[in-house]
C-alpha cells in the first residue's frame, strides 16, 4: 500500500490540531484482529520504540511496561474504538411529563489527542429535551466515555457525542459543551498550562438564543455537597 509521506503537511496539520472528519478515521479491517491479537503486536512496538530510545527492558522495572501500555491501549484509553464497548442506552418514557430541559454538568472528560497521543482532560456538559422519552443519568455519562476513549479531536468528540444522543432520544434537541485542556498544548509546544480549550455542538432548539442561554447559565452553577 502506497502511503502519501507528506511529513511537512502532515505535521503543520497535527501542530494545529485540527481534524479532518466528524467520524473517527477507521480502516475497514480495523477488527479483523482480535484484542489479543492487537495487545501482542502494540507489545512489540512500544518494546521497539524503548529500545530504539536506549532504555534497558531488561531492568525489573521496565521490563513489563511494553505489555501495560499495550493492554492500557487496546482496553482503556482506546477501548472505544471497540463497538462491543459501545453502551446501551434504553430509553423510558417521560410518563411525568418532564418538559424542560435536563443538563447532566460536569461530567469527567479522558481523552487522547489523536495528533500526539497525549491526554485531553476536561468536564463534558450536556443536555437534551424529552419529546417522549428519557434515558438513564448514567448512560449520558457512559456516551462521553464511549467516544473519549479513542484518539479524538475535541471538535470530533463533541459532535459524536450530540449525534448519538439524538439517535438514543430521537430529537434534535441535545447540546454538549466541552472545556478540556490538551497536554499537547500544555506540556509541549508551546507550554501553556493555563490555557484550555472549549468547542460546543447545539441541535434542534438549542440553537434558539434563549435556550442556548438558559443551558449555559445551569452549567455555571457552583454545585456543592
Amino acid at each position: 500500500m502506497k502511503i502519501d509521506n507528506n511529513i511537512e503537511g502532515y505535521d503543520s496539520l497535527g501542530e494545529d490540531h485540527i481534524g479532518t472528519s466528524s467520524n473517527t478515521p477507521l480502516r475497514l479491517d480495523a477488527f479483523k484482529l482480535s484484542n489479543e491479537e492487537k495487545i501482542e503486536i502494540i507489545k512489540d512496538d512500544v518494546r521497539h520504540i524503548m529500545e530504539t530510545l536506549g532504555l534497558d527492558l531488561t531492568d525489573d522495572s521496565l521490563n513489563g511496561t511494553p505489555n501495560r501500555v499495550a493492554k492500557m491501549f487496546v482496553k482503556e484509553i482506546f477501548g472505544g474504538l471497540d463497538p462491543n464497548k459501545k453502551p446501551s442506552a434504553s430509553t423510558f418514557e417521560n410518563k411525568y411529563k418532564y418538559g424542560e430541559m435536563l443538563v447532566e454538568k460536569n461530567i469527567t472528560v479522558y481523552s487522547t489527542c489523536e495528533h500526539h497521543l497525549l491526554p485531553i482532560v476536561g468536564k463534558a456538559h450536556v443536555a437534551y429535551i424529552s419529546n417522549g422519552t428519557v434515558v438513564g443519568l448514567s448512560k449520558m455519562n457512559r456516551i462521553v466515555d464511549y467516544y473519549a476513549k479513542r484518539p479524538q479531536v475535541q471538535e470530533r468528540l463533541t459532535i459524536q457525542i450530540v449525534k448519538e444522543l439524538q439517535d438514543v432520544l430521537n430529537t434534535q434537541d441535545v447540546a454538549c459543551v466541552i472545556d478540556a485542556k490538551h497536554l499537547c498544548v500544555n506540556s509541549r509546544g508551546i507550554r501553556d498550562i493555563e490555557s484550555s480549550t472549549v468547542t460546543s455542538e447545539f441541535g434542534g432548539k438549542f440553537k434558539d438564543k434563549t435556550v442556548r442561554r438558559e443551558f449555559l447559565d445551569y452549567i455555571k452553577l457552583d454545585t456543592k455537597f
